[in-house]
């Protein structure tokens, strides 16, 4: 018998830098390294309904020879993969585990309670934060553990924190290009706070995917920037910490639904680098005063001043790089991944 399967959005042979896609391959790649990659077999959903036969045949035969089966569905998977292990199960009596990727899970059961009921009969839902664990078990769960977001990431050694001290001070946004993440606020934020000092005080680097369904309203973006701004492309999610550690400062002023625990964090954290970030679904259970500043979601006022008094206070900020460290030191793969061993 194999000791897991993975049943999750992989996209093999394809350059795909999503929160699913890379979530997957982080947990996957730390089970290899747990168990050994013979142990661990990869089915990869990929291709949506095209690829639905094939993916159907494949987990009859992962539930043949493996012990332990995971998911990682996200809004439509769910729908699918949760009644679909659960029928195939009835024959084999695996161990049913489901990842969960962001923070929606909550709202989308509300409505949905052939899903949830479906879903209580696994042996562990896996979320990233305790606010989210504390508001399944209010709908009646009681098989929902805490597994923070992580990534096999290189944490910075004290020695090697990078303090920028002279101006323009270097901003950078990392995460998926899309509205919803907040980039067109800190494009003007950073615009506003330039003008109020009468000079370039900060310099903003936009790294990521640009979402496939909003190109048309990035291209507009950045047809605007002045030329302390510009768009960085993308930037492979084990060379973050190298990219990030020369920045000032991080800004995640975001609003998108889905948000969880943001991996945009941890590799702010390891990298010693401060987050400026929206009081949004999670951040603040995240984002504290040892790693960076919290302002109110949609209040670009707030947004402008913290910024400005970042500018004014520049030892205070500075002050908080070996914090991140020692924040990043918490969400260390080995570590993190043993809540979802323990339940195999």
């Amino acid at each position: 018998m194999k000791k897991v399967c993975v049943i999750g959005h992989f996209g093999f042979g394809e350059n795909l830098l999503n929160g699913q896609t890379i979530k997957t391959k982080i947990v996957t790649k730390e089970l290899d390294k747990q168990f050994g990659a013979d142990q661990v077999v990869k089915i990869d959903t990929h291709g949506g309904a095209k690829s639905l036969p094939s993916v159907v045949f494949q987990m009859i035969k992962a539930f043949i020879k493996c012990d332990n089966i995971i998911i990682f569905p996200a809004h439509n998977g769910i729908k699918i993969f949760v009644p679909l292990c659960n029928s195939i199960n009835v024959f084999f009596h695996r161990r049913l585990h489901y990842v969960v990727i962001g923070g929606w899970l909550t709202e989308f059961l509300k409505k949905r309670k052939n899903l949830t009921k479906a879903l209580m009969s696994f042996d562990g839902i896996y979320v990233e934060t305790n606010t989210m664990r504390k508001a399944l078990e209010i709908q009646g769960f009681n098989n929902v553990y805490v597994m923070p977001n992580f990534k096999d990431l290189n944490i910075l050694k004290e020695s090697e924190l990078v303090y920028p001290n002279t101006e323009p001070y270097s901003l950078c946004t990392f995460s998926r290009v899309m509205k919803e993440k907040g980039i067109e606020d800190a494009v003007n934020a950073v615009k506003t706070v330039n003008e109020h000092f009468g000079r370039t005080v900060y310099t903003l680097d936009i790294y990521g995917q640009v979402d496939s369904a909003q190109t048309e309203w990035f291209n507009e973006l950045e047809n605007t920037f002045p030329s302390y701004i510009k768009y960085g492309g993308l930037v492979p999610f084990d060379k973050s910490v190298e990219v990030l550690k020369n920045y000032f400062a991080l800004l995640f002023p975001t609003y998108y639904e889905g948000e969880g625990f943001a991996g945009t964090l941890l590799d702010a954290m390891a990298a010693g680098v401060p987050v400026v970030a929206s009081d949004w679904r999670y951040n603040s259970e995240i984002v504290n005063e040892k790693n960076g500043y919290v302002y109110p979601v949609h209040d670009n006022y707030a947004f402008i001043d913290t910024l400005i008094n970042v500018g004014n206070n520049l030892d205070l900020l500075l002050s908080k790089k070996p914090s991140c460290l020692k924040e990043a030191e918490k969400y260390r793969a080995e570590n993190v991944i043993q809540c979802l061993i323990s339940k195999f």
